[in-house]
This record gives C-alpha cells, structure tokens and sequence, in this order.
C-alpha cells in the first residue's frame, strides 16, 4: 500500500519546511528521488501527488516538500499565501534549505545517495546541488532555468533598486506578490556562487533534461543552452508541451495528462538505468 507521510524542518532563517515522502509500504527501503518545484509552486501544487504515487508504483521513495520562503504557510498547503516569507526569499536561503533536506534524507531515510527532479527555478537549484553536493547521483531537470535573473525583467532592477521592492502577478489569482530587494541583492553578491550555467559544466553526474517545445516561459534554446554546457547530459524535447506539461491547479482529474505522463515515462527509463 502507498503511504504519504508528511514532516517538518527548521529551513533558512529559521522559518519551517513542509514536507512529505511518498512510499510503498511494502518496500520501504527503494531508491529515494527528492522532487524541487519551481518560482511560486508548491508540493501540493496540481498534479505532483499524482506525480509522487507514479514514481512509488515504479519502485522509487518521492520526498517532495515546500521551500521554506516560497510562500505557502503549514495551515494552507494548496496556494501561495505568505506574501511577506515569499517577499523576503533569495535564491541562497532556497538553497540552504535543498542542502537541509538531503542531509536529512542521508541521515533519517537509510540511504547514502539522493537523485534529483528539478521544474523551472528548482531544476536550476537542481543543477547547483548536482554540481556541488557529493551524495547526489542522478539528476533530472524539467523545463530548468539557466540564470536566475531571468525570473525577472533587466530594466525592473532599476525601480527594484530604488523602492525596495517589485511585484509579480500570480496569473491564476491575479494577485500581485511583492519581491524585496535583498532577492536582488542576494544575486548579485553571490553571482558566481549562483551561476547556473557554470554549474552545469561541473556536473559529472548522469543528468537528463527534458523540455517542452511550446514553453513560453523557459523557450527550448534554454534547455539547449544547459545541454551545450554539458555535453554528457541527454536532452529530451517533448513535443507540444508548455511549461508545467499540460498540469493545472487545482488539478480535477485522477490521472496525470499525456505530456506530463511521457515525461514521468522519459524520467523514469532515466533512473532505471543508472541501476542497470
């Protein structure tokens, strides 16, 4: 039987990282896959539980959780509604709190190694670890980022500056979220910490990147650009498919849609293979 079993951290500046491992009871000790979702996502954000069950029906531990600063509190797991931890994050305290969760899953999960699934912001968090952190074995990124700075607009930077904070809208609530200047700030004092594409040239580990060719918000030249990086990662391009691989949220169905199925397919063969 597949259980959900959710935990608390103590993440970046203190705040708390929710987080849940999905496992099959009656093989408790599988590979572990740890899932990074993306700028103003969640674990719960639409089809990840569907996502979570797949990878446990296959043979895989799926640990996902909530970056700590990215929004959404422990007594409302399905929106973004911390708008002031959403305000004060930076990609460094996201970063803290990847390196938290891996520690913890060495030390509490049995297992001495970890692989990697990355969406968008996470995949470039992803790439950063992948680089970096020796128990990481394995990585996957769907529709990754190549620089952070992308995830806001160049001539933003001089009124972001100036007023200490800009605004992005939420396209599903129409709601627009703040972003303090110390996320800015933290980017440029940590530039080449944060290089995303250098990173990716470190990476001697197995690495597949998958990307939809209809993706208006991360375009296939910038998965192209992370494979030309690294010549030893495998692209994958799927044909048809936007950004989130035809999920929604709330998601209203009970299984996952044809894009986002061949992509959990795709990653799936990936992982076997590094058993083989």
């Amino acid at each position: 039987m597949i259980h959900q079993e959710q935990f608390s951290l103590v993440g970046a500046a203190g705040k708390t990282i929710c987080g849940d491992l999905t496992y099959d009871d009656k093989n408790t000790n599988t590979p572990l896959v740890i899932f990074i979702h993306g700028f103003k996502g969640f674990k719960d954000w639409g089809t990840h539980n569907l996502v979570a069950r797949y990878f446990v029906q296959n043979g895989y531990r799926y640990l996902k959780f909530n970056l700590s600063h990215g929004g959404v509190s422990q007594d409302q797991l399905h929106d973004v509604t911390d708008l002031k931890a959403f305000a004060n994050n930076t990609i460094s305290k996201e970063m803290i709190d990847v390196d938290i969760i891996i520690d913890h899953s060495l030390k509490f999960l049995g297992t001495d190694k970890v692989f990697l699934i990355g969406h968008s912001r996470g995949g470039g968090l992803g790439i950063l670890q992948a680089a970096n952190h020796p128990h990481v074995k394995g990585l996957i990124t769907w529709s990754a980022i190549a620089d952070f700075s992308s995830l806001w607009k160049k001539e933003q930077e001089k009124e972001w500056l100036k007023t200490g904070k800009i605004e992005v809208l939420n396209a599903r609530t129409k709601e627009k979220m703040p972003l303090n200047v110390t996320l800015l700030q933290d980017f440029e004092d940590n530039r080449e910490k944060l290089n995303i594409l250098n990173a990716a040239k470190q990476i001697n580990i197995p690495w597949l990147i998958i990307q939809g060719d209809e993706d208006v918000n991360v375009p296939f030249e910038t998965a192209q650009k992370l494979a030309d990086a690294n010549p030893a990662s495998r692209l994958l391009k799927i044909k048809g498919a936007n950004h989130v691989y035809g999920a929604v949220h709330p998601y209203p169905g009970d299984s996952l849609p044809p894009h986002l199925l061949e992509v959990c397919e795709k990653s799936l063969k990936f992982l076997d293979s590094l058993w083989a």
